[in-house]
């Protein structure tokens, strides 16, 4: 896949305290009832930041703050996933989009790894922390 051609998604890591904000995503969209961290497609004109705000705001109806960008990554089929650390602003209430999310949790890390039905690429993430290749402290 050529650099002009590739698909571009971010990935959102919310944490509070020992827990890691995680969703399963609905049925009617790729992966459905896979679980994984919120996030999406990043549109050709937006930048990594505006993307993943955008997509919580679509997924979850809350607004974050992006922190820090953690890593790159490109799925099995071609994907290039920016992953950001994130905050959520205030303390809203969480409202998934039904068209887009199927459930919302927040699990430790132990139990994120533990998870059947997580992709992936988030499994590849959990490695690289794990690794000591990516940090979550700012």
């Amino acid at each position: 896949m050529s650099e002009s051609t590739s698909v571009n998604g971010v990935v959102g890591v919310v944490c509070r305290g020992e827990h890691v904000l995680v969703i399963r995503r609905a049925e009617g969209v790729a992966a459905p009832g896979r679980y994984c961290f919120p996030g999406g497609g990043r549109a050709p004109h937006e930048t990594e930041q505006e993307a993943l705000i955008r997509e919580f705001r679509e997924e979850l109806g809350i607004l974050v703050l992006p922190k820090r960008r953690l890593w790159e990554s490109v799925t099995p089929w071609g994907v290039r996933l920016a992953w950001w650390s994130a905050e959520i602003v205030g303390s809203p209430t969480l409202r998934p989009n039904p068209a887009e999310v199927a459930a919302v949790a927040w699990l430790t890390w132990g139990e994120l790894a533990e998870l059947n039905g997580l992709l992936a690429s988030n499994r590849q993430f959990l490695a690289a922390l794990r690794s000591g290749s990516i940090t979550l402290v700012d």
